[in-house]
């Protein structure tokens, strides 16, 4: 049905560049380019007569700029969508269209799969203008039903044992219809959460990290949304622009997010850092990943010295035995023993499963018939027990300070 088709309005100061979206989008049945124009102002008259789903508005144009015509834009369209699209890919141009009231940001040039994407997502997610919830208890947003949300950081101090794959396998087990998750992408800097839920996007962790302030509609507007309802915060693309994550842009973005989500996962970096510490420190349960072998076992025990340095609660550390196999010849009795910390969960070694999980970028959590996404599962009921008794880590940071 013609109607049902979503209406495209093209703004854009470039002759070449309007006929090159039109043909991008001409050959997809559910699109239609209802008009485009070339500046600000005939954009702005056309948005009001054809009230469009969606508005492609470039971000600078002759006269009025592109920030100030989606402002105009939806005042006379309030229903529509505006995309705002730029050559400038940097945080203050990503900050200055959000606030103005764009839904997206399209870094130019973007092929004609993420312009399609991007149309289909804006309208499928259409939604008012947001509303900022109330402010909680600690000066920050309360959260679903007025409690903050929970923080549970999984961590290793050794690399290679499968903290990515527990973390994404855990947010995506906690989601639920009822229960908004986020997972965010700390491992830096070379995060892989997007490689293992085959996610990608012009937005990251460092563009949020870069702002002065950080409000909600930047931040929901910065995550990739899953095909399980999680939403994703992926770590930077390059190594350089990991330096932005700072400690104190860390404190700030998850101080704003436990007001959105109910929980938030965030896969953690073996590097004893001053940001690996801050979210240590905020976490209201540590999910800490070991393997069956020797080395890991000593960095555990170091890390445990630390904690109790730290003033963490014993239970604040939630131990998971990763990769068990009683052929190693190491069991989870002995793991126990050694750092005198209980087992929580044992994942049990299944290379091949794992392997095809990443390489589709598919959870293992979705095959629940296999033991290895049963025991996931169970990871994640173990971690929704504890968070329901988190309450004395809250008491903890009131007392340290941190």
């Amino acid at each position: 049905m013609a109607d049902a088709r979503i209406r495209v309005l093209i703004v854009d100061d470039v002759p070449e560049t309007r006929e090159n979206l039109k043909k991008l989008l001409m050959f997809e049945p559910d699109i239609e380019v209802v008009g485009s124009a070339a500046t600000a102002e005939e954009g702005i008259r056309l948005a009001r007569d054809l009230q469009p789903d969606v508005v492609l508005l470039d971000i600078n144009l002759p006269g009025m700029s592109g920030i100030a015509a989606v402002e105009r834009i939806m005042e006379v369209a309030p229903l529509t969508q505006v995309v705002m699209m730029s050559v400038q890919s940097d945080a203050d141009y990503l900050r200055r269209a959000m606030l103005a009231g764009a839904r997206d940001f399209l870094p130019k040039p973007f092929s004609a799969d993420e312009l399609v994407a991007t149309v289909r997502r804006v309208v499928r997610t259409r939604r008012p203008p947001a509303v900022l919830p109330p402010a909680g208890p600690l000066g920050v947003a309360a959260g679903p039903g007025g409690a903050r949300g929970k923080v549970v950081a999984v961590y290793s101090p050794k690399g290679g044992v499968g903290t990515t794959m527990i973390a994404v396998n855990l947010a995506v087990a906690l989601q639920k219809p009822d229960r908004k998750v986020a997972l965010i992408d700390a491992s830096l800097p070379f995060g892989d959460v997007g490689v293992f839920l085959n996610l990608q996007g012009p937005r990251h962790l460092a563009d949020l990290a870069q702002m002065d302030e950080v409000d909600p509609e930047a931040l929901t507007l910065t995550m990739l949304s899953h095909a399980s309802g999680l939403k994703v915060l992926l770590a930077p693309p390059r190594p350089e622009l990991a330096e932005y994550v700072t400690a104190e842009a860390m404190k700030r973005i998850l101080g704003l997010a436990r007001g959105l989500f109910d929980i938030l996962v965030i896969d953690t970096t073996t590097q004893p850092s001053d940001l690996t510490l801050q979210i240590l420190d905020e976490a209201d349960r540590i999910v800490l990943v070991v393997t069956p072998d020797v080395p890991t076992i000593k960095n555990a025990r170091l890390f445990f010295d630390v904690a109790a340095q730290l003033e963490y609660p014993p239970q604040k550390t939630l131990m998971v035995l990763n990769k068990a196999d009683r052929r190693f010849g190491i069991t989870a009795e002995m793991v126990e023993q050694a750092l005198k910390h209980p087992v929580v969960a044992q994942i049990p070694w299944d290379e091949t499963t794992v392997l095809q999980s990443i390489n589709k970028g598919s959870p293992l959590v979705a095959q629940r018939a296999r033991p290895i996404a049963q025991a996931l599962l169970q990871l994640a009921g173990r971690v929704e027990e504890a968070l329901s008794a988190a309450p004395e880590v809250e008491e903890v940071r009131r007392r340290t300070g941190r």
